[in-house]
């Protein structure tokens, strides 16, 4: 939890400076080292701010180039609200099919990618990004354009809805070792290219979430 509020703390600070000019729209941000050294924080801390940066559409992050100011300000919020119980229902419908069908489609560097992820969330500092990299890693899997699109999008609203942010970040620091087993039950069936295993154990994923 102290983690996750020094993150969104840096994401605040950013903005702000975004907003007054300090990082004006189209130049490129300070190097993570950089920013981790100028704000006191670690590395993965800023890695973390970014990627919800990012997701805010307040940066572009250009491999090989760096992260950039955007001139798209940041979105605006649904227009009926979304509690975590539905987005998490939302999420257990469509992940569970983007599972069944990345085991038929995934390929072995996919493969090796996803159980890195594993080891990453074992990890305090970088557990949270490593379980999006999880589900993100799946959909792309699936070769199919639109899955992506609506899980990147179901992301989006998990990331900036300060609500779902409060409620995951309760039921994740409660339940980490949990957390590690349903994703590895869910790698299992996938690496098996077992599409009704991969759907269940992604059910049984979102199903406890959506208990707690």
């Amino acid at each position: 939890m102290k983690r996750r509020r020094r993150f969104w703390t840096i994401v605040e600070k950013l903005e702000a400076a975004i907003a007054q000019g300090i990082y004006p729209v189209g130049t490129r941000l300070p190097a993570e080292r950089e920013l981790a050294e100028i704000h006191q924080v670690s590395r993965p801390t800023i890695r973390e701010a970014i990627i919800a940066l990012e997701v805010r559409e307040r940066v572009e992050v250009k491999t090989g180039s760096g992260v950039f100011v955007t001139d798209t300000k940041k979105s605006e919020s649904f227009a009926k609200p979304i509690s975590a119980f539905e987005l998490t229902q939302a999420r257990a419908l469509v992940e569970a099919e983007a599972a069944a069908l990345s085991a038929a489609t995934i390929q072995s560097e996919e493969l090796a990618l996803l159980k890195q992820t594993l080891d990453d969330m074992r990890i305090a500092e970088t557990a949270n990004a490593a379980d999006q990299r999880f589900h993100e890693i799946i959909a792309q899997s699936t070769r199919n354009n639109a899955i992506v699109l609506t899980i990147n999008n179901l992301w989006k609203l998990r990331l900036t809805e300060p609500e779902i942010i409060s409620a995951h970040e309760d039921v994740c620091s409660q339940s980490n070792e949990q957390r590690i087993q349903e994703h590895t039950a869910i790698y299992e069936a996938i690496a098996s290219h077992d599409s009704s295993a991969a759907r269940k154990a992604m059910h049984n994923h979102f199903n406890r979430l959506i208990n707690a």
